[in-house]
């Protein structure tokens, strides 16, 4: 077994439905790390988003951004090695983003959205590794009807394309450690193998020879 002293703090991003949710368990699973997941279920403002998306889209980023803030806080604090599903940064460079873009949230309150993050910037930790699971559409779509959530039937694909396009772009400049796994061909939930491939990739990011 690998050398875990030491808190380590990991992070998953993914577009919806690439199984960040299931990753976070199975890797809190067999690492032994305590999992902290994205506020969905009880988010007041989803079905509504997902009903008149200009209506409620800064109520919704506003949520998300207080709720997660709050959480990292927490995090923060503990002294145990954790996995978080979902990090912070995702709401502003992915979805508040898109938001703005599609004219789905004013200038106003994407200026607005922008400077409470700027100042909450500052009290954040970069996670130790983030770990992006990139999927193609295709992917998203089938792991999205696969789940069964009411409220995510009315997702477009143009919807997934564009925030699939702003995550890669958000990769692609993010500079701290970063681990890319890519699921298109990877089931990790039903197969050990599979699996086996990805918790073996992080182990060497984490504990490998030179770390």
């Amino acid at each position: 077994m690998p050398d875990r002293k030491g808190k380590k703090y990991i992070a998953i991003a993914g577009n919806i439905g690439a199984g960040k949710s299931s990753l976070t368990e199975l890797l809190g699973k067999n690492f032994g790390w305590k999992t902290y997941y994205e506020s969905v279920d009880d988010n007041p403002y989803l079905s509504d988003f997902y009903e008149d998306m200009r209506r409620w889209s800064f109520n919704l980023q506003i949520y998300f951004l207080s709720s997660r803030f709050q959480h990292q806080k927490k995090l923060m604090e503990l002294e145990q090695s954790l996995i978080q599903d979902r990090t912070i940064y995702e709401d502003v460079e992915i979805f508040a983003k898109n938001l703005h873009e599609m004219g789905l949230m004013s200038d106003r309150d994407y200026k607005n959205y922008c400077a409470l993050f700027d100042e909450m910037a500052y009290y954040l930790e970069a996670p130790d590794l983030l770990i992006y699971l990139r999927a193609e559409v295709p992917t998203l779509v089938r792991q999205i009807q696969q789940r069964g959530r009411d409220y995510e039937n009315t997702i477009r694909i143009e919807y997934l394309e564009r925030l699939n396009r702003l995550y890669e772009d958000w990769i692609d400049r993010y500079n701290q450690d970063k681990l890319i796994i890519d699921t298109d061909n990877l089931d990790f939930v039903n197969n050990q193998d599979d699996l086996g491939k990805v918790l073996e990739l992080i182990e060497q990011r984490l504990f490998g020879l030179f770390n």
